[in-house]
């Protein structure tokens, strides 16, 4: 599979909150759980797709096809790049998961406002690229210079919150261990780029990128 996605995308299908959640599938990303009669619902939706099935032994389910190949690598992921964008527009995704592989690929999660789910196996420069296109863009805004972040976020025309997790596993549970956030606005035309202030992590601070773009900035959190 890995030397597949080296020579270009692997798509991995569609899939609901639900149908992720009853394979344990980055459910510790997402906000809410779904009731009990969905997630039924969802089993059953997998089951006749024979997406789920039981194990040998009775006992156990197994995943199959596509959503199998994606439950997989998110379970050798240790790390989690959680993008999170404002002003986007009709059937653009409002949040973008990157979970980085060992073989310098990405497990990509694409959400939109209805919900779905999308999943594939991209390369990294592929996936890179894609993200940059996706977050506010524009002439960096000098990080020296005074500015009220309260108004350059309210006014921004399209903003985005990056947070950089690594996690530990205890067999499908995922505990955070460290996390970092950068925050990107955009205002006439300006980028700005926040990060929270080491001594007091609920108020943002303008971040010096030293000369370097938001693309490094971003590669270094995932490094």
């Amino acid at each position: 599979m890995v030397e597949l996605v080296n020579t270009g995308p692997v798509l991995l299908g569609a899939y609901t909150l639900a149908e992720l959640t009853a394979v344990d599938a980055i459910v510790d990303f997402l906000e809410a759980r779904p009731s009990d009669e969905v997630l039924a619902e969802a089993v059953r939706s997998l089951s006749a797709r024979q997406l789920l099935v039981t194990g040998s032994d009775g006992r156990q389910v197994r995943v199959r096809g596509d959503l199998g190949i994606a439950v997989a690598f998110q379970q050798r992921a240790r790390m989690v790049l959680d993008a999170r964008a404002t002003g986007t527009a009709p059937g653009e995704p409002w949040r973008t998961l990157l979970l980085p592989q060992p073989e310098h690929i990405f497990l990509v999660v694409r959400i939109d406002a209805l919900g779905v789910h999308e999943l594939g196996l991209y390369p990294a420069d592929k996936t890179f690229d894609d993200l940059m296109a996706w977050l506010p863009k524009g002439e960096l805004a000098d990080a020296k210079a005074a500015v009220d972040t309260t108004s350059v976020l309210a006014s921004s025309r399209r903003s985005a919150l990056v947070t950089v997790t690594r996690y530990a596993a205890q067999g499908s549970a995922e505990t955070a261990e460290s996390s970092s956030d950068l925050i990107l606005a955009r205002d006439d035309d300006r980028l700005h780029v926040f990060g929270r202030s080491p001594a007091d992590p609920a108020t943002l601070i303008p971040r010096q990128l030293d000369g370097h773009t938001v693309r490094d900035a971003l590669t270094d959190l995932l490094s």
